[in-house]
């Protein structure tokens, strides 16, 4: 089995600020990081993320709790250690590319070599492969406001894996470049963690990118953690509404539930022909994928199409459904127009309490710090 290379165990911090009072940003956090994972930490402005990497880097010290490093604490409330970070050999990317405007690349990428003592033909050689590995060679005599922002990025990542580290810290290091730029360097960031072997834990907001990159990713919702797994199955098997709705589109249906029989809200004379869950609420939500939904002229939950759009890889639908409207998604094999009767079946759905109205104020206090 692989070895775990990080570590957080019950690791909590807590921020007081004068206009939100106390504040747990991050709220008992354990889970575990392998060697030669990529493992991202995925969740909205205030869950807790970006927070949780400083602390892995010792850039903020926990309030309660232990991290480890190879098995060795680097931060621990019980023994009162703090290791500072140019002590824990992590490598780490920002989101702002970080980098020398009054340095060439080679002095860039040779700067933590040399606050290291590291001699000079040993910085030379480290550098020059560094350089290799992130596509700058024969730019070293360049100085970054030359460059463009996709290889002022690479700058950063050379400075970052010139120490050999063992562990690479990424926060939203893409979130800067646009999309194109962004997409070709997912695939170069995994391309040389093939090649080098290190390990990845990876910040970010956007969904798309975690799923492209990771091994395992993290879902983090007002600084706890919501769900621990593989991209597909937080993507299949959601544990609950939120994570539902974070990664990829979701169709949301207040439904109420009579009888044995599911209505939507709003009409509670036509079932929708679905089998509610076990032990169900009175009331619930129904959740499913746009693309999940199948929409036929004849059989299902009888409806109408109320709105039409036609994109490049699909057709969108927004279609009533009692008091409320869902969006469908379909190829574009599947033609109907505005005002077409149609009827609709929700396949396989996820079922989960109705939402909780104190946690969105929450979610949208957190956002504010």
């Amino acid at each position: 089995m692989a070895e775990v290379q990080v570590e957080l165990r019950h690791v909590t911090k807590k921020f007081t600020t004068k206009t939100l009072g106390d504040i747990v940003a991050v709220d008992d956090f354990n889970f575990q990081v392998y060697e030669g994972e990529c493992f991202s930490i995925l969740g909205p402005s205030g869950c807790g993320k970006t927070t949780c990497l400083r602390m892995i880097a010792g850039f903020e010290d926990l309030s309660e709790g232990e991290i480890l490093l190879s098995g060795r604490p680097v931060s621990s409330s019980r023994a009162n250690l703090y290791v500072p970070p140019e002590e824990r050999d992590l490598g780490m990317v920002f989101q702002a590319f970080a980098v020398w405007p009054h340095m060439n690349v080679f002095e860039n990428v040779a700067f933590p070599l040399r606050i290291r003592k590291v001699n000079k033909a040993e910085v030379e050689r480290r550098v020059k492969q560094a350089l290799q590995h992130t596509s700058l060679t024969g730019l070293e005599n360049v100085y970054p406001s030359d460059l463009s922002g996709g290889q002022q990025q690479r700058i950063a990542l050379a400075r970052a894996i010139v120490t050999n580290p063992k562990v690479m810290l990424l926060d939203e290091p893409l979130s800067n470049l646009d999309p194109h730029l962004r997409e070709t360097m997912r695939f170069e960031l995994k391309e040389l963690q093939r090649k080098l072997g290190f390990t990845i834990i990876f910040v970010t907001h956007d969904q798309s990118e975690a799923m492209a990159l990771s091994d395992r990713m993290l879902v983090a919702d007002m600084g706890r953690i919501m769900q621990i797994d593989t991209p597909e199955n937080l993507y299949n098997r959601p544990i609950n509404r939120f994570v539902h709705s974070f990664l990829g589109e979701s169709t949301f249906l207040r439904v109420v539930i009579r009888d044995g029989q599911v209505y939507a809200a709003g009409d509670l004379e036509h079932p929708l022909g679905v089998t509610p869950p076990p032990n169900a609420a009175p009331e619930m939500i129904l959740a499913t994928r746009p693309n999940a939904i199948d929409i036929t002229g004849s059989t299902g939950y009888q409806t109408r199409i109320e709105t039409r759009i036609f994109l490049t890889d699909r057709t969108e639908y927004l279609i009533p459904v009692g008091d409320q409207k869902v969006k469908v998604q379909t190829p574009h094999r599947i033609a109907f127009s505005e005002g077409n009767s149609c009827w609709i079946r929700f396949v396989d759905p996820m079922w989960y309490p109705v939402e909780d109205t104190d946690e969105e104020k929450e979610r949208a206090r957190r956002q504010l710090i």
